[in-house]
């Protein structure tokens, strides 16, 4: 976010007139714009406090999937190393501004927060020894970051693990 803030403000820099602001008679002014908010307001990046949190989101092969159930949201992760190198589990997630949390796996054991910046879900470096449960090999849920693939819930819905579980069926 920091380079596409530094990026932005050479960008609006450039496009200045050069021209001397108008003298301040304190009328008619409005207060200076941080960048980020300026790009929030002409809907140049996304509003992280206002966007749904449903959809399908992905690196590589991996998933992540959100689907509404009830009031609240079915989440569902897949990483795949490859060679059955894999962690896969459902549980699920609310959210307050930026941080999600997640609780995967239904027993309370592999539950944590991961940042939301409307575009891509960052998970932490270090996630409990409970998710260990929900992974083979050395794999690990620790660093998972994806983006956003599509806002579809349908596609969501349908995301399946390498072993065919449907991570996302909801209970409607």
């Amino acid at each position: 976010m920091k380079r596409f803030a530094a990026a932005m403000a050479l960008l609006l820099a450039a496009c200045s007139g050069g021209e001397e602001p108008a003298a301040d008679n304190g009328q008619n002014m409005l207060p200076p714009l941080d960048l980020e908010s300026a790009a929030l307001a002409r809907g140049m990046i996304r509003d992280p406090q206002n966007t749904e949190i449903a959809g399908l989101y992905a690196r590589d092969t991996d998933r992540l999937c959100i689907v509404r159930d009830g009031v609240g949201y079915k989440v569902g992760a897949f990483v795949d190393y490859g060679d059955g190198i894999t962690c896969s589990g459902s549980g699920t997630v609310s959210r307050v501004g930026e941080v999600m949390h997640l609780e995967l796996g239904g027993k309370g054991d592999c539950g944590f927060d991961a940042q939301y910046d409307g575009e891509r879900i960052r998970f932490p470096g270090q996630v409990p020894e409970g998710c260990e449960a929900l992974c083979s090999g050395r794999a690990s849920f620790a660093g998972f970051e994806p983006s956003l693939l599509s806002e579809s819930e349908v596609e969501a819905a349908s995301v399946r693990d390498p072993k065919g579980r449907l991570l996302c069926a909801t209970s409607d």
